[in-house]
């Protein structure tokens, strides 16, 4: 083989695209299919288990929230229970969410004009729909990242760091923060983008961000990274809401930590140091739970609600939305 044909051997490799991980079955026809990549490490905190790229860097969004909530602590800002949990959330915008960051705003003597995350309805859809039967409008209380905004204000001011910029990446608290990711993650970020709320968002790749999950939960009682996973896993309402995956599978299972993302990611990690992390790559939100539900159960964690998602027609189930790793 020449050189030359080395070269295109290579790229044909690179360019292959990742392995289906979930497929949409309707009347027994596979309609659709959602490729995507996952890593499991072990214990000790090797590779387990890839498929796909698990090495490229990729935009983790909210899965990033447990460092962020991490960053704050570094800075000194003291949270405990709940107000740590909702620091790291994406609440679904139920009564207790919103009011509890509005306790927050005024514990720290700020109000919800400061925050900076965008005006939005709860992301629940059955809290959504009582909320506009109220009469209310969008409102940046509401919006599902305003515990961590309202966190990053508090702990602005609590170390005198400026309020109008604290969403600058070049603001302390975010240079702080993007260190963090740095060491749970064991790597460097390689890109910042601007997430959906307006935060800085650092990319790292799912192995990088499987392995910060694990330093979580591994942490020494009492750091700022085992505070956040504790406080994550005893208030898991306070993480996601009443309906959602993250609030079941952290009740389900003692001692599991896990945090899911926008553009279908999840992260996951055990108590023995296991974990996993995995992206759909065409975002695709209806694949988290098969996948998630297939990974763990090749984990000997079998949490048989996440696999099922049916595929409904005429208000009938008609199929199903399955993995196939």
């Amino acid at each position: 083989m020449t050189a030359e044909d080395k070269d295109s051997a290579v790229s044909q490799v690179s360019s292959a695209p990742p392995p289906v991980l979930a497929e949409v079955v309707r009347s027994g026809f596979v309609e659709s299919r959602h490729r995507g990549s996952l890593v499991i490490l072990a214990p000790d905190g090797s590779v387990e288990r890839s498929l796909g790229d698990t090495t490229t860097p990729v935009f983790p969004r909210s899965s990033n929230k447990p460092m962020q909530a991490a960053g704050v602590l570094h800075a000194g800002l003291d949270l405990t229970g709940e107000r740590l949990a909702i620091a790291a959330a994406s609440h679904s915008g139920e009564l207790f969410h919103r009011d509890l960051v509005r306790r927050l705003l005024a514990e720290h003597g700020l109000d919800a004009g400061q925050l900076q995350c965008p005006p939005d309805l709860p992301l629940d859809p059955v809290e959504q729909e009582t909320y506009l039967a109220s009469g209310a409008v969008r409102d940046r209380i509401a919006m599902n990242c305003s515990g961590k905004h309202t966190a990053m204000l508090a702990a602005s001011a609590l170390r005198g760091w400026p309020l109008d910029s604290y969403l600058d990446p070049e603001h302390p608290l975010q240079k702080l923060i993007h260190r963090v990711v740095e060491k749970v993650s064991g790597e460097q970020v390689a890109a910042v983008g601007t997430d959906g709320c307006g935060a800085p968002l650092m990319a790292i790749s799912l192995t990088g961000l499987a392995r910060a999950y694990r330093t979580f939960v591994l942490s020494t009682p009492g750091t700022p990274e085992r505070r956040v996973a504790d406080a994550m896993r005893t208030h898991p309402e306070y993480v996601a809401g009443t309906r959602r995956p993250d609030t079941h599978l952290m009740r389900a299972v003692p001692g599991l930590l896990s945090k899911m993302g926008a553009e279908a990611v999840q992260a996951v990690a055990l108590p023995d140091g296991r974990a996993l992390a995995f992206k759909v790559e065409d975002g695709a939100g209806r694949a988290l739970g098969p996948v998630l539900g297939r990974a763990l159960d090749l984990m000997g964690v079998p949490v048989k609600e996440l696999g099922v998602v049916s595929v409904l027609g005429g208000g009938r189930v008609v199929g199903e939305i399955r993995a196939v790793f």
